[in-house]
């Protein structure tokens, strides 16, 4: 198929004058009645990859989306542009549900979106053998894998598309998967023979930054304080800790909110609407906050507590930036992080062979944690995909950290580890370190071992460090039968006995001015164009109140800016900037030229 209509689609409904990367090469695969598996970052452009198909083909796009709110949003943003854009789901009272099910059939819809658990009932399935279809659209592709964290069963059952279907094309699409999850999808949904397009899992506008956790509370603040009037999410471990972390910063004058799925539905439901809607909020969230967030001006994701997998860590950070612009993915963990999620692992219900993998990966993530490697090629060698040179974007390359000789350190480490039973925790280690005179340490008689006092030339904080990265090296693990307490491993003998050298990242204790003073904020305007921006802004928020819509879906923040940098006014004028298309030049062209006008 030529490109010319699809250039031309692309300008016309979206307003953009090119395509992206792979984009053009994918839509001209599956408009041509192909399949395909497209593995692209969050933000890299995938839901063009099946909607310009969609409008080049005859009949309806049918897209498979696991979440109701992500869907809603999708279909939303597209009847701005003018597409006929419906879903099937749960919200739809039954009138307004049989009227887009007479508008499928009767081939007057451009896509459709519909959650596998419907798609896959036996009535949906008659309405779609009765129904002009132009191809099948499986989003969040990942879900198909049962070693993932967004498993879900449906996904697998999806290959009734091929087998009743052969002739529509399939596209299946993901921005998380390592390269066995790769594989899986390709089996599981039958796409081992479809053309894959796998784009990098860069995300160059990302700032990746992890910290040794202190004070996590004075630590989170000291971040967000660069993250003034920002949307942001705070992922925590624990519900408790989310709830408590979204009451903290309210009394530190942050917009915060609550989201866990033990909070009422209404709750939750209130809380993600406003976060969508509204600027600058900041949601403090389990992972139950996460797929299906569409926001596209997030400008940083926080983890308090350490991640579960990098896949998931991947994933998580991947919702700041979706719009392109500068955002922040920081980190704070601790020790304490890694016995707890170790404890889960092992006191869970999950078969051997699945603990097994969840070790590794939490392995995995530890290993980019404290490796001194930029974080970026680390990362994305998680993916299978090698990043030529240091990023300059993360902290590793902005701030080095120093290696030190910890061999004799860690020799001690050890010893007290041995010494002490092999059934103690870092804290009570640490004392005896330390040479501390405390009631437990004189009641174990710990003042009495040889290794009390050995480590007094260190600071608590170093030995935290030093105890979190012989763990990390697998030097220690930790016994999850015995409240957390640390014992030796096999490989620790070459440590003990000089025959392994032990190199360390040293720790520093960054100040709050320099932590501040490295972070961006916010969408990078121009002084000069500051005030036609919030102008704008103020219409678009306007506009998404009497809509009840979300004001993104109205206008990117990225767009806007545009239209604040280069003063268009005439209509002609305004219709050559990027993100207008016809629809909403029709639309908006009237008022925000007007601004311009207004604002000089």
């Amino acid at each position: 198929m030529s490109s010319r209509p699809a250039h031309d689609l692309l300008l016309r409904v979206f307003g953009y004058a090119d395509f992206r990367g792979p984009q053009q090469d994918i839509v001209e695969h599956v408009a041509a009645g192909n399949d395909a598996l497209v593995l692209m970052p969050t933000g890299g452009g995938k839901s063009l990859c099946y909607q310009v198909p969609s409008l080049l083909r005859d009949g309806t796009g049918i897209v498979i989306s696991p979440l109701i709110a992500l869907m809603q949003d999708q279909v939303e943003a597209l009847r701005q542009l003018g597409v006929r854009a419906e879903f099937l789901n749960s919200t739809l009272d039954a009138d307004t549900a049989a009227r887009v099910e007479r508008e499928l059939l009767a081939g007057e819809l451009d896509l459709l979106y519909v959650a596998p658990e419907r798609l896959l009932t036996g009535r949906f399935l008659s309405l779609l053998e009765r129904s002009p279809i132009a191809l099948f659209a499986i989003d969040e592709a990942h879900c198909v894998s049962q070693w993932g964290h967004d498993f879900r069963p449906e996904y697998r059952k999806l290959t009734v598309l091929h087998e009743r279907w052969p002739e529509i094309p399939r596209i299946a699409l993901t921005a998380t998967a390592d390269p066995p999850t790769q594989r899986e999808i390709a089996e599981r949904l039958d796409l081992t023979h479809a053309r894959h397009f796998v784009s990098s899992f860069d995300r160059p506008n990302i700032r990746y930054t992890v910290v040794q956790k202190d004070n996590a509370k004075r630590q989170l603040l000291d971040f967000l304080r660069g993250h003034r009037d920002n949307a942001g999410i705070v992922y925590c471990l624990s519900r408790r800790k989310v709830e408590e972390t979204a009451e903290f910063l309210c009394k530190e004058g942050l917009n915060a909110l609550p989201y866990h799925a033990g909070l009422p539905a209404e709750v939750r439901a209130h809380n993600q609407r406003r976060f969508l809607r509204e600027d600058g909020i900041v949601m403090c969230a389990t992972i139950a906050f996460g797929m299906g967030i569409d926001k596209p001006d997030v400008r940083f994701v926080a983890h308090t507590d350490l991640p579960k997998s990098l896949e998931g860590y991947y994933q998580e950070t991947g919702r700041a930036g979706r719009d392109g612009e500068p955002a922040e993915a920081w980190l704070c963990y601790g020790l304490g992080d890694v016995v707890l999620l170790k404890q889960m692992i092992e006191q869970g219900e999950a078969g051997e062979e699945r603990k097994q993998l969840e070790r590794g990966k939490l392995d995995h993530l530890l290993g980019y944690c404290e490796s001194m490697q930029c974080r970026r090629q680390v990362l994305l060698a998680g993916f299978g995909e090698t990043y030529p040179k240091p990023c300059g974007n993360c902290d590793n390359c902005l701030t080095p950290a120093a290696a030190w000789d910890a061999t004799v350190a860690a020799q001690k480490a050890l010893s007290c580890v041995y010494r002490s039973g092999q059934r103690f925790g870092v804290g009570h280690l640490i004392d005896i370190l330390r040479g501390s005179d405390n009631e437990k340490i004189r009641q174990l008689g710990h003042d009495k071992l040889s290794t009390h006092g050995i480590g007094s030339d260190l600071d608590a904080r170093t030995w935290r460090s030093v105890f979190r990265q012989l763990v990390a090296a697998s030097l220690l693990e930790v016994d999850t039968e015995a409240y957390g307490g640390l014992r030796l491993t096999d490989a620790s003998r070459d440590v003990l006995k000089g025959r392994r050298q032990l190199m360390m990242r040293r720790e520093t204790a960054p100040s709050r001015e320099r932590e501040r003073s490295s972070q961006r904020t916010g969408l990078p305007v121009q002084p000069q164009d500051l005030a036609l921006f919030n102008a704008l802004r103020g219409l678009r928020a306007e506009l998404a109140r009497e809509q009840n819509v979300p004001a993104f879906v109205i206008f990117h923040d990225s767009t806007l800016r545009n239209i604040a940098e280069q003063r268009p006014t005439s209509i002609t004028a305004l219709g050559k900037v990027g993100g207008i298309g016809g629809s909403k030049l029709a639309r908006y062209g009237e008022q925000l030229v007007q601004i311009v006008r207004e604002q000089g």
